[in-house]
């Protein structure tokens, strides 16, 4: 998988999961500010990346998560996937 094709994944997740329109998930997007994500909804949110990808998500690494680019460079570099 290459970094674009990762990209269109997780913000098609998070639209789902934060029931927002895929174009409203842009890589600068702030979580709480401009999606209206409460705590629950980004827990749901990691819970259905951490399925999709087979990866693990610590609560400590979403902490510093703000933005949707954070997330998807977070799952990249769990996936070992390069800009």
């Amino acid at each position: 998988m290459d970094m674009p094709e990762l990209q269109g994944k997780v913000r098609k997740i998070l639209a789902e999961n934060l029931s927002v329109p895929e174009d409203q998930v842009k890589a600068e997007a702030r979580f709480q500010e401009d999606l209206d994500a409460d705590s629950l909804d980004l827990v749901e949110a990691v819970l259905a990346l951490e399925e999709e990808f087979g990866v693990t998500i610590p609560e400590e690494e979403m902490e510093g998560v703000k933005t949707v680019g954070q997330a998807v460079q977070l799952v990249a570099t769990k996936l070992g996937v390069s800009a």
